[in-house]
């Protein structure tokens, strides 16, 4: 069965600016600890860290925000759980963001350390092309002397994918490229693969990660078509996208 990836951003304990970016379009992807945890249960129940589960899936987090240390590891780890914790290296040691020492330590304790770009562009994909591989290339070499072994996993910030995106990726050395197009169907671009994520934000039913990893259909059509619908209308609302957008094309709640 083609495993699912889901996409998380933060999680916050008492309000959402103790972690990552601090602005209301990145706190509409953050989910409080029992939301996080009702998501989590969902996921349980479908068995993941069985040695045969019946299905599989991936678990990628975005921002590089500090709630990956201080909430969520341990929570996945109870129940066996790791992830992908992809890192917006320009605001390492920041208020909110993740230290060295803890990237140091979350890889060594079996997450999956990425990049999601050096200053997380606001339209990655609006930048030339000697500005996309500074991206990918300054931040892959952060990580790189940071848990000091290759890092070839990323993943694109705010969904900007195109095709010059892919080859600033695969320029950097980057093998494996997440995306936010909601998909199961991974591609190949010359040796780089492209992975698409479903994904959950507030919001959103407290079981929304069981249905997209249990093949909902009707839950993944729902993320496919607001996806599309939503890649239509951000040229046409351009800044206001990201006021509006997302309460009138988000059909899966």
């Amino acid at each position: 069965m083609q495993p699912v990836s889901l996409l998380f951003h933060d999680v916050y304990e008492s309000e959402p600016r103790e972690s990552g970016f601090r602005s209301p379009a990145a706190d509409r992807y953050k989910l409080s600890v029992p939301e996080f945890e009702a998501q989590l249960d969902g996921l349980a129940e479908l068995r993941i860290p069985n040695p045969e589960p019946r299905f599989r899936a991936v678990l990628t987090f975005d921002d590089g925000g500090i709630s990956y240390y201080t909430v969520i590891a341990d929570r996945l780890e109870a129940l066996g759980l790791r992830a992908h914790c992809f890192v917006s290296t320009d605001h390492i040691g920041e208020r909110g963001f993740l230290a060295p020492q803890q990237i140091r330590e979350l890889d060594a304790r079996g997450h999956t350390i990425g990049t999601h770009a050096a200053s997380h562009p606001t339209r990655f994909s609006a930048l030339t092309t000697p500005e996309m591989r500074r991206e990918w290339c300054d931040s892959r070499q952060r990580l790189e002397e940071i848990v000091d072994h290759p890092v070839t996993v990323g993943s694109v910030p705010g969904g900007y994918f195109s095709r010059a995106v892919a080859e600033a990726a695969a320029y950097a050395g980057l093998r494996t490229l997440y995306t936010s197009e909601p998909t199961t169907r991974p591609s190949l671009f010359d040796d780089l693969r492209i992975v698409g994520r479903f994904t959950i934000r507030r919001g959103h039913a407290p079981d929304m990660a069981f249905r997209f990893a249990a093949t909902a259909p009707w839950a993944r059509c729902g993320a496919w078509l607001g996806w599309n619908a939503k890649a239509l209308v951000k040229p046409v609302l351009g800044a206001s996208y990201s006021r509006v957008a997302d309460w009138i094309l988000e059909p899966n709640r």
